[in-house]
Protein backbone atom coordinates (compact mmCIF):
# COMPACT_ATOMS: atom_id res chain seq x y z
CA UNK A 1 0.00 0.00 0.00
CA UNK A 2 2.93 2.35 0.56
CA UNK A 3 6.69 2.70 0.11
CA UNK A 4 9.37 4.65 1.95
CA UNK A 5 12.74 6.06 0.91
CA UNK A 6 15.64 7.09 3.16
CA UNK A 7 17.00 10.58 2.54
CA UNK A 8 20.10 10.20 4.70
CA UNK A 9 22.26 7.51 6.27
CA UNK A 10 20.75 5.67 9.22
CA UNK A 11 20.11 2.35 10.92
CA UNK A 12 17.23 0.09 10.02
CA UNK A 13 15.53 -2.29 12.44
CA UNK A 14 14.10 -5.26 10.56
CA UNK A 15 11.29 -7.15 12.30
CA UNK A 16 9.44 -10.18 10.85
CA UNK A 17 5.94 -9.20 9.79
CA UNK A 18 4.24 -11.85 11.94
CA UNK A 19 6.20 -10.81 15.04
CA UNK A 20 5.42 -7.14 14.42
CA UNK A 21 1.74 -7.96 14.11
CA UNK A 22 1.76 -9.94 17.34
CA UNK A 23 3.57 -7.18 19.24
CA UNK A 24 1.31 -4.47 17.86
CA UNK A 25 -1.80 -6.45 18.72
CA UNK A 26 -0.66 -6.95 22.29
CA UNK A 27 0.77 -3.44 22.81
CA UNK A 28 -1.81 -1.32 21.02
CA UNK A 29 -4.86 -3.28 19.83
CA UNK A 30 -6.90 -0.14 19.17
CA UNK A 31 -4.16 1.18 16.87
CA UNK A 32 -4.20 -2.07 14.87
CA UNK A 33 -7.96 -1.84 14.56
CA UNK A 34 -7.65 1.78 13.45
CA UNK A 35 -5.03 0.95 10.81
CA UNK A 36 -7.11 -1.95 9.45
CA UNK A 37 -10.13 0.31 9.17
CA UNK A 38 -8.08 3.02 7.45
CA UNK A 39 -6.59 0.56 4.95
CA UNK A 40 -10.02 -0.87 4.15
CA UNK A 41 -11.47 2.62 3.74
CA UNK A 42 -8.69 3.60 1.35
CA UNK A 43 -9.25 0.44 -0.65
CA UNK A 44 -12.99 1.10 -0.84
CA UNK A 45 -12.43 4.69 -1.95
CA UNK A 46 -9.95 3.59 -4.62
CA UNK A 47 -12.30 0.85 -5.84
CA UNK A 48 -15.20 3.31 -6.09
CA UNK A 49 -13.04 5.86 -7.90
CA UNK A 50 -11.86 3.23 -10.37
CA UNK A 51 -15.43 2.18 -11.07
CA UNK A 52 -16.34 5.82 -11.63
CA UNK A 53 -13.39 6.22 -14.01
CA UNK A 54 -14.57 3.18 -15.97
CA UNK A 55 -18.13 4.52 -16.12
CA UNK A 56 -16.88 7.94 -17.29
CA UNK A 57 -14.84 6.26 -20.03
CA UNK A 58 -17.86 4.16 -21.04
CA UNK A 59 -20.04 7.26 -21.13
CA UNK A 60 -17.50 9.08 -23.29
CA UNK A 61 -17.37 6.12 -25.67
CA UNK A 62 -21.16 5.84 -25.86
CA UNK A 63 -21.64 9.58 -26.40
CA UNK A 64 -18.97 9.67 -29.08
CA UNK A 65 -20.39 6.66 -30.88
CA UNK A 66 -23.93 8.08 -30.76
CA UNK A 67 -22.67 11.41 -32.11
CA UNK A 68 -20.66 9.81 -34.91
CA UNK A 69 -23.45 7.43 -35.97
CA UNK A 70 -26.14 10.11 -35.82
CA UNK A 71 -24.71 12.12 -38.72
CA UNK A 72 -24.59 9.35 -41.37
CA UNK A 73 -27.85 7.87 -40.06
CA UNK A 74 -29.60 11.23 -40.43
CA UNK A 75 -28.11 11.67 -43.91
CA UNK A 76 -29.40 8.24 -44.92
CA UNK A 77 -32.88 9.08 -43.61
CA UNK A 78 -32.99 12.35 -45.52
CA UNK A 79 -31.76 10.65 -48.70
CA UNK A 80 -34.38 7.90 -48.44
CA UNK A 81 -37.15 10.46 -47.95
CA UNK A 82 -35.93 12.42 -50.99
CA UNK A 83 -35.55 9.23 -53.01
CA UNK A 84 -39.28 8.51 -52.73
CA UNK A 85 -40.16 11.80 -54.41
CA UNK A 86 -37.42 11.35 -57.00
CA UNK A 87 -38.69 7.86 -57.89
CA UNK A 88 -42.22 9.23 -58.34
CA UNK A 89 -40.91 11.98 -60.63
CA UNK A 90 -38.87 9.43 -62.59
CA UNK A 91 -41.91 7.21 -63.23
CA UNK A 92 -44.07 10.19 -64.09
CA UNK A 93 -41.57 11.47 -66.67
CA UNK A 94 -41.35 7.98 -68.22
CA UNK A 95 -45.13 7.96 -68.63
CA UNK A 96 -45.00 11.39 -70.25
CA UNK A 97 -42.29 10.21 -72.63
CA UNK A 98 -44.52 7.33 -73.66
CA UNK A 99 -47.46 9.70 -74.15
CA UNK A 100 -45.26 11.91 -76.36
CA UNK A 101 -44.88 8.90 -78.66
CA UNK A 102 -41.08 8.77 -78.94
CA UNK A 103 -39.75 5.78 -80.84
CA UNK A 104 -37.59 3.07 -79.29
CA UNK A 105 -34.62 4.37 -81.29
CA UNK A 106 -35.15 7.89 -79.90
CA UNK A 107 -35.29 6.52 -76.37
CA UNK A 108 -32.02 4.63 -76.93
CA UNK A 109 -30.41 7.82 -78.23
CA UNK A 110 -31.73 9.77 -75.24
CA UNK A 111 -30.34 7.18 -72.82
CA UNK A 112 -26.98 7.34 -74.59
CA UNK A 113 -26.94 11.11 -74.07
CA UNK A 114 -27.68 10.55 -70.38
CA UNK A 115 -24.83 8.07 -70.04
CA UNK A 116 -22.44 10.44 -71.84
CA UNK A 117 -22.63 12.91 -68.97
CA UNK A 118 -19.66 13.04 -66.60
CA UNK A 119 -20.36 14.34 -63.08
CA UNK A 120 -18.89 17.72 -62.24
CA UNK A 121 -15.51 17.41 -60.51
CA UNK A 122 -15.45 17.71 -56.73
CA UNK A 123 -12.86 20.47 -57.07
CA UNK A 124 -15.30 22.73 -58.92
CA UNK A 125 -15.90 25.91 -56.96
CA UNK A 126 -19.42 26.66 -55.67
CA UNK A 127 -19.38 29.89 -57.68
CA UNK A 128 -18.63 28.06 -60.93
CA UNK A 129 -21.37 25.52 -60.16
CA UNK A 130 -23.86 28.32 -59.49
CA UNK A 131 -22.97 30.03 -62.78
CA UNK A 132 -23.61 26.79 -64.72
CA UNK A 133 -26.93 26.31 -62.92
CA UNK A 134 -27.98 29.83 -63.92
CA UNK A 135 -27.04 29.19 -67.57
CA UNK A 136 -28.99 25.92 -67.58
CA UNK A 137 -31.98 27.52 -65.85
CA UNK A 138 -32.10 30.30 -68.49
CA UNK A 139 -31.89 27.74 -71.31
CA UNK A 140 -34.64 25.59 -69.78
CA UNK A 141 -36.87 28.60 -69.25
CA UNK A 142 -36.36 29.74 -72.87
CA UNK A 143 -37.41 26.25 -74.07
CA UNK A 144 -40.53 26.07 -71.86
CA UNK A 145 -39.22 23.35 -69.55
CA UNK A 146 -41.29 23.36 -66.37
CA UNK A 147 -39.72 23.71 -62.92
CA UNK A 148 -36.37 24.79 -64.33
CA UNK A 149 -35.22 25.72 -60.79
CA UNK A 150 -35.45 22.03 -59.83
CA UNK A 151 -34.10 20.51 -63.05
CA UNK A 152 -31.09 22.82 -63.47
CA UNK A 153 -29.21 21.88 -60.23
CA UNK A 154 -29.45 18.14 -60.97
CA UNK A 155 -28.27 18.63 -64.55
CA UNK A 156 -25.41 20.91 -63.42
CA UNK A 157 -24.26 18.33 -60.83
CA UNK A 158 -24.40 15.66 -63.53
CA UNK A 159 -22.10 17.68 -65.81
CA UNK A 160 -24.65 19.00 -68.32
CA UNK A 161 -24.40 22.36 -70.12
CA UNK A 162 -26.61 24.25 -72.62
CA UNK A 163 -24.81 22.65 -75.59
CA UNK A 164 -25.68 19.18 -74.26
CA UNK A 165 -29.29 20.27 -73.77
CA UNK A 166 -29.38 21.33 -77.44
CA UNK A 167 -28.37 17.78 -78.42
CA UNK A 168 -31.25 16.42 -76.33
CA UNK A 169 -33.68 18.84 -78.00
CA UNK A 170 -32.47 17.75 -81.45
CA UNK A 171 -32.88 14.08 -80.50
CA UNK A 172 -36.41 14.11 -79.03
CA UNK A 173 -38.02 17.21 -80.51
CA UNK A 174 -39.97 20.02 -78.77
CA UNK A 175 -42.98 17.87 -77.81
CA UNK A 176 -40.96 15.45 -75.65
CA UNK A 177 -38.22 17.84 -74.49
CA UNK A 178 -39.81 18.67 -71.12
CA UNK A 179 -40.42 15.00 -70.24
CA UNK A 180 -36.96 13.96 -71.48
CA UNK A 181 -35.08 16.50 -69.37
CA UNK A 182 -37.21 15.72 -66.31
CA UNK A 183 -36.49 12.01 -66.80
CA UNK A 184 -32.73 12.61 -67.06
CA UNK A 185 -32.80 15.03 -64.10
CA UNK A 186 -34.67 12.48 -61.95
CA UNK A 187 -32.25 9.72 -62.99
CA UNK A 188 -29.25 11.84 -61.98
CA UNK A 189 -30.89 12.79 -58.67
CA UNK A 190 -31.70 9.14 -57.89
CA UNK A 191 -28.11 8.09 -58.61
CA UNK A 192 -26.78 10.89 -56.38
CA UNK A 193 -29.13 9.95 -53.53
CA UNK A 194 -28.20 6.28 -53.79
CA UNK A 195 -24.54 7.28 -53.65
CA UNK A 196 -25.23 9.33 -50.52
CA UNK A 197 -27.02 6.39 -48.89
CA UNK A 198 -24.17 4.05 -49.81
CA UNK A 199 -21.59 6.44 -48.37
CA UNK A 200 -23.62 6.97 -45.18
CA UNK A 201 -24.22 3.29 -44.53
CA UNK A 202 -20.56 2.54 -45.23
CA UNK A 203 -19.65 5.19 -42.67
CA UNK A 204 -21.87 3.48 -40.09
CA UNK A 205 -20.31 0.12 -40.94
CA UNK A 206 -16.81 1.58 -40.54
CA UNK A 207 -17.74 3.03 -37.16
CA UNK A 208 -19.07 -0.31 -35.95
CA UNK A 209 -15.89 -2.01 -37.14
CA UNK A 210 -13.77 0.61 -35.37
CA UNK A 211 -15.66 0.18 -32.10
CA UNK A 212 -15.43 -3.59 -32.42
CA UNK A 213 -11.68 -3.28 -32.89
CA UNK A 214 -11.50 -0.78 -30.03
CA UNK A 215 -13.41 -2.92 -27.54
CA UNK A 216 -11.84 -6.23 -28.63
CA UNK A 217 -15.01 -7.99 -27.47
CA UNK A 218 -14.59 -10.98 -29.77
CA UNK A 219 -10.88 -11.62 -29.21
CA UNK A 220 -8.70 -13.41 -26.73
CA UNK A 221 -7.08 -11.45 -23.89
CA UNK A 222 -3.35 -11.76 -24.67
CA UNK A 223 -2.67 -11.96 -28.37
CA UNK A 224 -0.63 -10.62 -31.24
CA UNK A 225 -1.63 -6.97 -31.35
CA UNK A 226 -1.26 -4.31 -34.03
CA UNK A 227 -0.57 -1.11 -32.10
CA UNK A 228 -1.25 1.09 -35.13
CA UNK A 229 -4.72 -0.43 -35.61
CA UNK A 230 -5.57 0.32 -31.99
CA UNK A 231 -4.49 3.95 -32.34
CA UNK A 232 -6.57 4.39 -35.51
CA UNK A 233 -9.70 2.88 -33.95
CA UNK A 234 -9.25 5.07 -30.86
CA UNK A 235 -9.03 8.19 -33.02
CA UNK A 236 -12.21 7.09 -34.81
CA UNK A 237 -14.05 6.63 -31.50
CA UNK A 238 -12.89 10.06 -30.28
CA UNK A 239 -13.42 11.84 -33.62
CA UNK A 240 -16.34 13.87 -32.23
CA UNK A 241 -13.94 15.60 -29.80
CA UNK A 242 -11.32 16.49 -32.44
CA UNK A 243 -13.21 19.37 -34.04
CA UNK A 244 -10.84 22.33 -34.38
CA UNK A 245 -7.78 20.19 -33.59
CA UNK A 246 -5.18 19.31 -36.23
CA UNK A 247 -4.22 15.65 -36.03
CA UNK A 248 -0.78 14.74 -37.35
CA UNK A 249 -0.48 10.98 -37.87
CA UNK A 250 3.02 9.56 -38.22
CA UNK A 251 1.98 5.93 -37.98
CA UNK A 252 4.74 3.72 -39.35
CA UNK A 253 4.29 0.00 -39.86
CA UNK A 254 5.61 -1.57 -36.68
CA UNK A 255 5.86 -5.23 -35.64
CA UNK A 256 2.99 -6.81 -33.73
CA UNK A 257 3.47 -7.28 -30.00
CA UNK A 258 2.08 -9.69 -27.41
CA UNK A 259 -0.46 -7.61 -25.50
CA UNK A 260 -4.02 -7.21 -24.26
CA UNK A 261 -5.41 -4.91 -26.98
CA UNK A 262 -8.45 -3.78 -25.01
CA UNK A 263 -6.21 -2.50 -22.20
CA UNK A 264 -3.85 -0.76 -24.62
CA UNK A 265 -6.82 0.98 -26.22
CA UNK A 266 -7.78 2.21 -22.76
CA UNK A 267 -4.30 3.73 -22.46
CA UNK A 268 -4.55 5.42 -25.88
CA UNK A 269 -7.99 6.76 -24.92
CA UNK A 270 -6.71 8.22 -21.64
CA UNK A 271 -3.68 9.88 -23.25
CA UNK A 272 -5.51 11.26 -26.29
CA UNK A 273 -8.48 12.43 -24.23
CA UNK A 274 -6.15 14.24 -21.82
CA UNK A 275 -4.36 15.89 -24.75
CA UNK A 276 -7.69 17.05 -26.22
CA UNK A 277 -8.74 18.52 -22.87
CA UNK A 278 -5.38 20.28 -22.50
CA UNK A 279 -5.73 21.99 -25.90
CA UNK A 280 -9.28 23.18 -25.15
CA UNK A 281 -10.54 22.80 -28.72
CA UNK A 282 -7.60 24.27 -30.66
CA UNK A 283 -4.09 22.99 -31.30
CA UNK A 284 -2.12 20.13 -32.81
CA UNK A 285 -2.25 16.51 -31.72
CA UNK A 286 0.71 14.46 -32.94
CA UNK A 287 0.68 10.67 -32.80
CA UNK A 288 3.62 8.63 -34.03
CA UNK A 289 4.84 5.05 -33.89
CA UNK A 290 8.32 3.64 -34.36
CA UNK A 291 10.18 0.42 -33.63
CA UNK A 292 13.64 -0.49 -32.40
CA UNK A 293 15.24 -3.90 -32.13
CA UNK A 294 13.58 -4.54 -28.78
CA UNK A 295 10.46 -2.39 -28.50
CA UNK A 296 7.64 -0.49 -30.15
CA UNK A 297 7.45 3.19 -29.23
CA UNK A 298 4.26 5.28 -29.33
CA UNK A 299 4.46 9.06 -28.92
CA UNK A 300 1.38 11.16 -28.19
CA UNK A 301 2.12 14.89 -28.08
CA UNK A 302 -0.07 17.97 -27.85
CA UNK A 303 0.50 21.68 -28.24
CA UNK A 304 -1.48 22.63 -25.15
CA UNK A 305 -0.18 24.95 -22.42
CA UNK A 306 1.77 22.05 -20.95
CA UNK A 307 2.28 20.53 -17.54
CA UNK A 308 4.31 22.70 -15.11
CA UNK A 309 7.76 21.34 -14.28
CA UNK A 310 6.90 20.90 -10.62
CA UNK A 311 3.85 18.83 -11.57
CA UNK A 312 5.52 16.48 -14.07
CA UNK A 313 6.93 14.10 -11.43
CA UNK A 314 3.45 13.57 -9.97
CA UNK A 315 1.26 13.00 -13.04
CA UNK A 316 1.29 9.21 -12.71
CA UNK A 317 0.43 9.24 -9.00
CA UNK A 318 -3.03 7.91 -8.12
CA UNK A 319 -5.70 10.56 -7.47
CA UNK A 320 -3.41 13.36 -8.66
CA UNK A 321 -5.13 15.59 -11.21
CA UNK A 322 -4.76 19.11 -12.59
CA UNK A 323 -8.37 19.21 -13.83
CA UNK A 324 -11.13 21.13 -12.13
CA UNK A 325 -13.18 19.47 -9.41
CA UNK A 326 -15.65 17.03 -10.92
CA UNK A 327 -13.82 16.69 -14.25
CA UNK A 328 -11.13 14.18 -13.33
CA UNK A 329 -10.51 11.45 -10.78
CA UNK A 330 -6.73 11.43 -11.05
CA UNK A 331 -6.73 7.75 -12.00
CA UNK A 332 -6.47 7.87 -15.81
CA UNK A 333 -2.68 8.15 -15.94
CA UNK A 334 -2.19 5.87 -12.93
CA UNK A 335 -4.26 3.17 -14.68
CA UNK A 336 -2.29 3.75 -17.87
CA UNK A 337 1.01 3.35 -16.00
CA UNK A 338 -0.16 0.11 -14.39
CA UNK A 339 -1.31 -1.29 -17.73
CA UNK A 340 1.93 -0.42 -19.52
CA UNK A 341 4.45 -1.13 -16.75
CA UNK A 342 2.87 -3.84 -14.60
CA UNK A 343 0.77 -5.70 -17.16
CA UNK A 344 2.95 -5.40 -20.28
CA UNK A 345 6.47 -4.86 -18.94
CA UNK A 346 6.88 -1.60 -20.80
CA UNK A 347 7.53 2.00 -19.82
CA UNK A 348 5.62 5.29 -19.95
CA UNK A 349 6.99 8.77 -19.40
CA UNK A 350 6.09 12.42 -19.94
CA UNK A 351 8.36 15.31 -20.88
CA UNK A 352 8.06 18.86 -22.10
CA UNK A 353 9.77 19.30 -25.48
CA UNK A 354 9.60 22.73 -27.09
CA UNK A 355 5.93 23.66 -27.39
CA UNK A 356 4.70 20.10 -26.87
CA UNK A 357 3.80 17.92 -23.92
CA UNK A 358 5.06 14.50 -24.99
CA UNK A 359 3.93 11.15 -23.61
CA UNK A 360 6.20 8.30 -24.66
CA UNK A 361 5.06 4.68 -24.34
CA UNK A 362 7.41 1.80 -25.06
CA UNK A 363 6.25 -1.81 -25.30
CA UNK A 364 8.61 -4.79 -25.56
CA UNK A 365 8.68 -6.92 -28.71
CA UNK A 366 8.23 -10.70 -28.31
CA UNK A 367 11.45 -12.55 -27.65
CA UNK A 368 12.72 -14.63 -30.53
CA UNK A 369 14.02 -18.15 -29.93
Amino acid sequence: MATGRAVSSGRLLRVPAEALGTMAQSWFPFGVHLIKGLVQTVRNIESTARQREALVALGTLAAGLAHEINNPASASTRAVDALQGTADALLSSLRRLAEAGISPQTYVELDALRQSLEPAPLTESPLARADREDELSDWLSDHDVAEDWLVAPALAAGGADPAWCERVADAVGPAALDAALHWISSSLSAAALLGEIRESTQRVSNLVSAVRSYSQLDRASVQRTDVTEGLRSTLTVLAHKLSGITVVRELDDVPSIEAIPGELNQVWTNLIDNAIDAMDGAGTLRISTAATDHEVVVVIADSGPGVPDDVLPHVFEPFFTTKDVGRGTGLGLDISRRIIVDRHGGDISVTRSGDETVFRVSLPLPRTA
